[in-house]
């Protein structure tokens, strides 16, 4: 195919501004991230009393990383979120694949008014109160697996999984059913491999859920070495706003003057540094995984 020259004066114009423009946009976008990283590098002191744009770091230290390993807050909010990762994200795509599997699935009986109630719980809840007391008569307070069993399905995702499924040629299936293998046989064995690039979707939508997952652990838990790394994340911009907090208090007892504002941004690029890291690896399933299934013929 040949490709359509832009020799006009006008079309010069256009795409001369389309490029500052989208340069303006990646310089908007970075920079925040840029000036996390460079601030949790700074001292502490030229950072507070040099306010403004931040292109190297100000007296160059790494004290505020070192004192945000050595706490015990730290080591156990990033064990907590391994371990909800560690179980949550299998939970989800189980569920999600046999929830997808059902919604995509031809003649089921009591189909229409199964689907109906899984809809409609993607619309409607039974709010934050309820919840809550449902958490604690089930016994799950305080514990990981109030933030791990409470999301253990997403409606959306499993949406997403059901369209990914329906552009699967139903031949494949039948096929199989005719060798004598049963629906387990045919999810597992030869729907889920034809779905790997949304399966890397969903492993994505869920897991940075997961990390970025505060709010519940505020409502279930309380005990400080249960809170997943968030949370404390939380405590730590909370607390330095303030000036005050129980959570800043507790991570920085002995060096707050030294380090009161830096800690700051050494704890936000620790709770997202993991997340950058894992999402080039999944970037290029997720244009395809979404989109698999959305354009029919």
């Amino acid at each position: 195919m040949n490709k359509i020259k832009h020799t006009g004066a006008g079309d010069r114009v256009f795409d001369f501004s389309v490029t500052v423009f989208m340069l303006i946009m990646i310089l908007v976008t970075v920079y925040p991230l840029y000036y996390v990283i460079v601030a949790s590098f700074s001292d502490n002191v030229a950072l507070m009393t040099s306010p403004g744009l931040l292109i190297w770091p100000r007296g160059f230290g790494t004290g505020a990383y070192r004192l945000a390993f050595q706490h015990p807050l730290v080591i156990s909010g990033y064990r907590n979120t391994m371990i909800i990762l560690l179980f949550s994200i299998p939970l989800n795509l189980i569920m999600t694949w046999l929830c997808g599997y059902f919604l995509a699935a031809k003649n089921v009986m009591a189909k229409k008014p199964i689907q109906f109630v899984i809809l409609f719980t993607m619309f409607f809840s039974g709010g934050m109160i309820p919840a809550f007391l449902n958490i604690h008569q089930l016994g799950l307070a305080n514990s990981l697996a109030a933030l791990i069993l409470p999301g253990a399905l997403s409606v959306f995702n499993a949406i997403i999984c059901r369209t990914a499924i329906e552009s699967i040629p139903i031949s494949l299936s039948e096929s199989a059913y005719i060798d004598g293998a049963n629906d387990f046989t045919v999810l597992f064995r030869i729907i889920i491999p034809l779905i790997m690039p949304t399966t890397a979707v969903l492993i994505l939508y869920y897991g940075v859920g997961h990390w970025n997952s505060w709010f519940p652990a505020s409502l279930y838990i309380t005990d400080n070495l249960k809170l997943p790394i968030q949370n404390i994340l939380r405590s730590v911009l909370i607390a330095t706003t303030a000036g005050q907090g129980q959570g800043f208090a507790l991570l920085v007892t002995d060096h707050q003057d030294n380090f009161a504002e830096a800690i700051k941004y050494s704890i936000i690029v620790i709770t997202t540094l993991p997340i950058l890291l894992v999402y080039p690896f999944l970037q290029k399933y997720f244009v395809k995984g979404v989109m698999l299934g959305a354009v029919k013929g």
